[in-house]
């Protein structure tokens, strides 16, 4: 990644332009060769390390800050050939390969390179009481991986870092960097968000000590990520894009918070500007997360063209990397989105999973079949497809990746129960559905996804519409609403089962909340 595509992203650009209005056009000119500063937010990370390479090293975690994890490592690369001696360059490219908040957080090829690097530490590296402390930490993550599993050294880290974080209580890195181990380790099955409270206990003072550190304002909006406590992120995540312009993630996430409150204008806002940032520096990845937010807040203010308009220029992209997570999930997610929300049907069970994709993306589009098979009438190819759907349960239980395994549970019974719907077992269809929502209610979403395709609970609440139960149908609409704010479908499911009751007051309300939107 060239840092010329990054600096264009920088904050001062309408600044820039103006002024060159002003200037001769041979100034002007050579005012072209200069790129506006790069603008990553203010680090501070005290290290022994030569002077020449300690504005570097600052650059280096101001990159890691904000998940630009290949600039990252280049950055840490550049420090180590500034200062050899730098103990902590060796540290900051290992970080670089832990993707804490990702999917995966550590690979087997990145394991091995990192446990690599922090070999390279030696005594004769200069490197404080405080310094080793972190490297230390580290190694209990890069240490012992044949005999634990990635999880157990995830916590074996974070408990390390609470050790630095204890030793160091006015280091303000120490602090951040174990307020992202905890976020790293909170439990999916955790509703309580004990770890993302503990977090937002670390980083809330400091970020009135602190106003452009990139990583504070980036992990409370990670923190704040869930229904509970969404509304206190709202100004780390106003702020967090203008800490850090020049980094692409810091673009996209405030669209985390705007997502969980139903702000779908600022979630395109934010998509648009991280999707541009990631396409002119060449971050595929963050270009498709981006993407998949983006469609998501475009079909929910009934700009279904321009959701349309995202899948097409996803299908003119070439060299996807399905079997990387980040990128083979938003592509899979991105035409299953269009399809179900639309209720696109025969879109739907026209979906086909990529073959490299990893087995829980590849259950995305295989639950878009059997969902779009058995509203069409087509059972038996829509149970085709549920066994499918168990048989990658199976593997993936097998494995130990139970949050994925949940997740296709959840799938298999939204699939049997529309495929019980459309065999006229309406007590069958009932049970399975309130079985998916109740199970997904019980986990929280990771980081990579906006959420559900469509929550369990608004299916319910569609089932329920079918099934003339208008009454009981009302309250799950209310329910998903209460999780998932703001969600088209579940609004319009709302007005039809207030309408269908009688209940005129519901019904208002609905009216007045689905003008809020634009109308399809």
């Amino acid at each position: 990644m060239k840092r010329s595509m990054w600096n264009r992203w920088s904050g001062g650009l309408l600044a820039a332009v103006l002024g060159s209005a002003l200037l001769p056009m041979a100034a002007r000119a050579a005012q072209h060769d200069h790129p506006a500063p790069e603008k990553l937010g203010s680090v501070d990370f005290l290290v022994s390390c030569e002077a020449a390479a300690r504005s570097q090293f600052n650059r280096s975690v101001a990159l890691l800050h904000s998940f630009a994890y290949a600039e990252s490592e280049k950055a840490f690369r550049q420090v180590l050939a500034l200062d050899p001696t730098c103990a902590m360059a060796h540290w900051g490219v290992a970080m670089s390969y832990y993707h804490q908040l990702w999917e995966p957080p550590l690979n087997a090829t990145d394991y091995a390179k990192g446990k690599s690097e922090l070999e390279q530490v030696t005594p004769a590296q200069r490197q404080s009481k405080r310094e080793a402390g972190f490297i230390s930490a580290l190694r209990t993550l890069y240490s012992n991986g044949d005999k634990q599993s990635l999880r157990e050294r995830m916590l074996a880290y974070e408990s390390s870092m609470s050790e630095v974080a204890r030793a160091n209580p006015q280091d303000t890195e120490a602090q951040v960097f174990y307020a992202l181990a905890l976020l790293s380790t909170a439990p999916p099955t955790d509703r309580t968000h004990a770890n993302q409270k503990r977090a937002m206990a670390i980083l809330e003072p400091l970020y009135a000590a602190n106003p452009q550190h990139p990583g504070i304002a980036h992990y409370l909006i990670h923190a704040c990520d869930n229904t509970e406590l969404a509304s206190q992120g709202v100004q780390a995540a106003r702020d967090y894009s203008k800490i850090a312009p020049s980094a692409p993630h810091a673009l996209h996430m405030p669209s985390h918070i705007f997502t969980r409150l139903g702000m779908w204008n600022d979630s395109v806002v934010s998509n648009q500007a991280a999707r541009h940032a990631a396409q002119e520096s060449g971050d595929l990845g963050e270009e498709l997360h981006a993407m998949d937010y983006l469609t998501y807040a475009f079909l929910q203010l009934g700009r279904d063209d321009e959701a349309a308009g995202v899948i097409a220029d996803l299908r003119q992209m070439s060299g996807l990397s399905r079997q990387q997570f980040k990128v083979g999930y938003a592509a899979t997610a991105i035409p299953v989105r269009l399809a179900v929300e639309r209720r696109k049907w025969q879109e739907a069970a026209a979906i086909d999973p990529a073959k490299n994709a990893p087995p829980e993306v590849c259950a995305v589009a295989v639950w878009a079949r059997a969902i779009g098979l058995a509203r069409l009438g087509r059972t038996e190819e829509a149970s085709r497809e549920v066994a499918k759907l168990t048989e990658t349960e199976r593997q993936l239980r097998g494995s130990g990746s139970r949050y994925w395994a949940d997740q296709v549970a959840i799938q298999i019974a939204e699939g049997d129960a529309w495929i019980a719907r459309a065999k006229g077992d309406r007590a069958s269809a009932k049970k399975l559905m309130a079985s998916a929502a109740d199970l997904e209610d019980s986990v929280e979403k990771l980081p990579l996804t906006p959420g559900p395709i469509v929550p369990a609970r608004e299916q319910l609440g569609d089932l329920l519409l079918e099934l003339k139960q208008p009454d009981e149908a009302l309250k799950q609409f209310e329910y998903s609403l209460q999780q998932s704010p703001g969600r088209r479908n579940a609004l319009l499911g709302a007005k039809t089962a207030a309408e269908m009751s009688n209940n005129r007051q519901k019904l208002e309300l609905y009216a007045v909340e689905l003008q809020k939107l634009p109308q399809r």
